[in-house]
């Protein structure tokens, strides 16, 4: 199965693609605060797109497995090389659970099977960096 997408260039730095899900961004650079382009940067994207993927594995297996909490956000951050082309090097995913009487065991098991098995994007790059991940569990 391919995925495809279109990027068209709008204007200056400023790109607009498709998604095969059918909605529309924007990817680019912008100097200014209120560009109603708002668009993401390529290389940012791709750490989102790692969080996404990999949060989507997470609550799917949670839900599987009956393990709620009552929040949850991913941080991820990566470091660049220094010389041309720029690619991370090293990538760290952490991810944030907050909850009542949080199930760690099961929870570290829906991260575990996104890191070792389901998430490709984690995957992919894993081809180019190193990738570091770390479970924080915040009692509320």
């Amino acid at each position: 199965m391919a995925d495809k997408v279109t990027t068209v260039w709008k204007e200056k730095m400023i790109f607009e693609s498709d998604n095969p899900s059918g909605f529309n961004f924007n990817l680019g650079v912008t100097e200014e605060e209120n560009d109603p382009y708002k668009p993401l940067r390529p290389k940012a994207a791709m750490l989102s797109s790692l969080a996404a993927c990999s949060g989507l594995d997470v609550v799917s297996v949670a839900e599987k497995m009956k393990t709620e909490f009552s929040d949850f956000n991913i941080e991820v951050s990566g470091e660049l090389t220094e010389e041309h082309p720029k690619t991370y090097h090293t990538v760290t995913v952490d991810y944030h659970f907050y909850g009542k009487d949080l199930n760690e065991k099961k929870i570290k098991k829906a991260v575990d099977l996104s890191i070792e098995k389901y998430c490709g994007v984690m995957e992919m790059f894993r081809q180019f960096a190193t990738v570091k991940t770390k479970i924080h569990y915040h009692s509320i």
